[in-house]
């Protein structure tokens, strides 16, 4: 049994840690703080809420520490849990600077504690599915992969009168593609940036599209603020045919729903969200149809750290992605409008 603890109690410890955390048999969750005793969210029955940290930092059963806290404190955050003794799991994006990311591995290694990031969109059905398609090689050499996560949300832009790079839609939604990426891709061989203010100088970040050049292969990530029908979630272009998945995974849509991972058929595709595989034959007979989705599943991430922290497995999200993660990011912000 891993037994855990959550700094924060918003909307990303209740929504997107809490429904997984709680599903999986070998975790058990005991203390979850905040600042303020108030909170919208319900509390749950068997947890242990306190307004003091020290409850979590001298609590010995304690083995991990969540840290679900505005991004701008992660580093602060990660990096006294790791002091007092805490393997930590830290919510994207994992700090502001890869340098930051940098100390706190080093911290951990020194006093051989795990700390991760919570890289939970790796079990995306949308994500899964590609890949699935990929190593098939029904659509032959891969040429090209489109992916994108949009959003028609202007008002979330036009609201924000200054730019910072810890607000910006590239730290924000960037850090899920990005290491999508690098998790089944690899490293580039290079990457090209567009990276743009689109309300204009000194406004946030609200689009971008990174091209990634593996060899013969181009990956690109591309998002919005402004798009009124979202564009595919995965397209994928072979040498002989492709593949297009309109539908994004339905694990957030169910959790907004307040439609919990114990509901047997919690995110899972229905087929009309299944994505159409279209590609010619080692006989030359075309074909086209739809490939039913892999399950999502987010809980596999509290799966992944009971294995590390417990019986010693590799850790899931390695240092060197989370690394050159934020370096992309960096290199991102820095060619903004350029």
């Amino acid at each position: 049994m891993l037994t855990i603890a959550y700094i924060g109690n918003g909307k990303s410890t209740n929504r997107y840690h809490l429904p997984f955390s709680q599903k999986s048999e070998n975790i058990n969750v005991k203390t979850i703080y905040s600042r303020d005793a108030a909170s919208p969210w319900d509390k749950v029955p068997g947890i242990h809420y306190t307004t003091n940290l020290e409850d979590i930092w001298n609590d010995p059963e304690i083995q991990l520490v969540a840290i679900c806290l505005p991004s701008s404190l992660h580093f602060e955050f990660a990096k006294l849990a790791l002091e007092k003794g805490k393997n930590t799991l830290v919510e994207k994006p994992f700090t502001e600077t890869a340098q930051e990311a940098r100390e706190l591995f080093e911290l951990a290694k020194s006093k051989n504690l795990l700390v991760q990031c919570y890289q939970n969109r790796r079990y995306d059905s949308d994500f899964l599915t590609a890949q699935k398609v990929i190593d098939s090689g029904l659509i032959g050499e891969l040429l090209e992969v489109e992916m994108h996560y949009d959003y028609f949300r202007p008002e979330v832009p036009e609201n924000s009168k200054e730019f910072s790079a810890a607000s910006s839609y590239l730290y924000g939604h960037g850090c899920h593609t990005i290491d999508q990426v690098l998790s089944y891709f690899g490293e580039p061989d290079s990457i090209h940036y567009d990276v743009r203010q689109l309300l204009g100088p000194d406004r946030m970040n609200d689009y971008f599209d990174l091209d990634f050049y593996y060899s013969k292969t181009k990956v690109s990530v591309k998002s919005s603020y402004f798009r009124i029908k979202s564009r595919p979630s995965f397209v994928l272009y072979g040498k002989k045919g492709m593949f297009t998945k309109q539908e994004k995974d339905r694990q957030e849509e169910h959790l907004k729903l307040f439609y919990m991972p114990t509901n047997p058929d919690f995110g899972i595709d229905t087929p009309d969200h299944y994505g159409t595989l279209t590609y010619v034959d080692d006989n030359g007979l075309y074909h086209e149809e739809k490939v039913v989705s892999e399950i999502g599943d987010y809980s596999h991430v509290y799966e992944g750290l009971h294995e590390s922290i417990v019986n010693g497995a590799d850790k899931l999200v390695k240092d060197e992605e989370t690394i050159r993660q934020l370096e992309i990011l960096e290199e991102g912000i820095q060619k903004i409008n350029n």
